[in-house]
């Protein structure tokens, strides 16, 4: 999908020099806002960009962005991790 936004040029040029570049600063600063409030997956925020699941982790930590993942998610990985385990 394709969206405009219209902002005058000095605000716009915080973000880069060319419409393009413009364009993917904004989607990756709002995408990175998403993530980071939960509304937002690591999957989703790849697609969003085009980048692999590998791409998508650099891109988060060269940023900054901690990753979300919380003590349950940690819980249910060691509890699936465990029947895993148990059947092998």
């Amino acid at each position: 999908m394709d969206v405009v936004v219209s902002m005058p040029d000095p605000v716009a040029r915080q973000w880069g020099e060319t419409p393009q570049a413009i364009a993917r600063h904004v989607v990756e600063d709002a995408v990175i806002e998403r993530y980071r409030t939960g509304r937002l997956s690591h999957r989703q925020v790849g697609e969003a960009l085009g980048l692999d699941y590998w791409q998508t982790e650099s891109f988060l930590s060269a940023r900054g962005v901690p990753l979300n993942y919380s003590a349950d998610d940690l819980e249910a990985d060691e509890a699936t991790l465990g029947k895993i385990l148990r059947r092998s």
